[in-house]
C-alpha cells in the first residue's frame, strides 16, 4: 500500500485546507464567486443561476448574430467565459477551444499551409474576376433582377 512515504515508519499525513485550496486554484476549475458567496448554499445557488441566465442571454445574442451582421462567434466565446466563471464544464471547454486555436493558428503560420493558401485565395479572385467580367460584357451594370429574358 502507498501512504505516499518513501521511508519506513513515516506515517502520511492528510494535508492541511491552504494545500488543497492551492492546488485547486492552481487547476483554475471551479467557481470564482467570492469567498462569502460560496460560503452560503442558497446564495451560491441562486448566483450560479444568474451567471447562467446572462451566459445563456449572450450565447443566445451571440447565436442570433450568426446569420445577421454582428461579432457572432465572439459573443457566444465571451458568453462561454461567463460561464467558465461558474461552471467547470465551461471552462474546459474554453480550454479545448483555446488550444485548438492555438494549433489552427501555428499551422497557418506554417510557410507550406500560407503558401497553399495564397495559391487557393489567388485561383479564387481570378474565377470571380472571370465570372464578374463575364457578367458585365453579357448584361452591363444591369442588376440581376432588372434583367429581361434574353
Amino acid at each position: 500500500m502507498n501512504t505516499g512515504s518513501s521511508e519506513p515508519g513515516e506515517v502520511a499525513v492528510a494535508s492541511n485546507r491552504t494545500d488543497v485550496d492551492e492546488a485547486h486554484s492552481e487547476q483554475g476549475l471551479g467557481s470564482r464567486a467570492p469567498e462569502f458567496i460560496r460560503a452560503r448554499r442558497l446564495l451560491h445557488l441562486s448566483w450560479q443561476v444568474g451567471v447562467f441566465i446572462i451566459g445563456l442571454a449572450v450565447v443566445g445574442l451571440g447565436i442570433v448574430m450568426l446569420p445577421l451582421p454582428g461579432p457572432g462567434w465572439v459573443v457566444i466565446f465571451g458568453g462561454m467565459a461567463i460561464w467558465a466563471t461558474e461552471f467547470v464544464w465551461a471552462q474546459l471547454v474554453l480550454r479545448w477551444t483555446k488550444r485548438k486555436v492555438t494549433e489552427a493558428a501555428q499551422r497557418a503560420l506554417d510557410p507550406k499551409v500560407r503558401r497553399r493558401n495564397i495559391i487557393l485565395t489567388t485561383i479564387g479572385l481570378v474565377i470571380v474576376a472571370v465570372l464578374g467580367g463575364i457578367y458585365l460584357w453579357k448584361f452591363g451594370l444591369a442588376m440581376p433582377w432588372e434583367i429581361k429574358n434574353q
